[in-house]
């Protein structure tokens, strides 16, 4: 079966949930208002793309490819982004709801979450050097064996991780959230 190639095109208030989407390739397209839930993007690629206001939860990623995406004012909640494709894997999230997702072993270096609501996001085994938490709220969301290299995670709130299972040189953090990084010692802080 031959891929449908979608190039440079936008697709706009588009009810696509419960939905196989095979043999299709998108490059340079924008998607805005569309219903995603449920679907099923499974050795789909995507290229440059932008998707503006969306709702992708609940969405199936095996082998997707998601090559320099940028997610705006989107839903996307318990997405198994480990499951994509790894082939120059790169995103960029901003007023996100990507609560209940899952990042396991993937590499988001540089990447950038900005103003995203990441409550029980799964990191674990995770690069994220260098990327930036931005104003994130990251209540009960796992760091293990991360390499949190120079991540700014300043302007965010709710996050813990044990320095110990991570690689942190250079991770940026606010002084409220010394309490969080040094839990696992059942300190009394003041």
């Amino acid at each position: 079966m031959d891929t449908a190639l979608h190039q440079n095109k936008t697709f706009d208030t588009i009810d696509y949930s419960d939905q196989k989407l095979s043999d299709n390739e998108f490059i340079n397209c924008e998607f805005i208002n569309c219903n995603f839930s449920k679907s099923d993007f499974s050795y789909i690629d995507f290229l440059d793309c932008t998707f503006k206001n969306c709702n992708l939860s609940l969405s199936t990623l095996k082998s997707t490819g998601l090559k320099n995406i940028q997610f705006i004012g989107c839903k996307l909640m318990g997405l198994d982004f480990s499951a994509s494709n790894s082939f120059l894997f790169s995103m960029s999230f901003q007023d996100c709801l990507l609560d209940y997702s899952t990042f396991i072993y993937k590499k988001l270096k540089k990447t950038n979450f900005i103003d995203c609501s990441l409550k029980d996001v799964d990191f674990s085994n995770t690069d994220l050097s260098l990327s930036l938490f931005k104003n994130c709220d990251l209540a009960n969301a796992t760091f293990q064996d991360c390499i949190l290299e120079k991540t700014d995670f300043r302007s965010s709130r709710n996050y813990a991780f044990d320095p110990s299972d991570n690689k942190i040189k250079g991770t940026k953090v606010s002084h409220a959230a010394l309490a969080g990084l040094l839990e696992k010692f059942d300190l009394d802080i003041e």
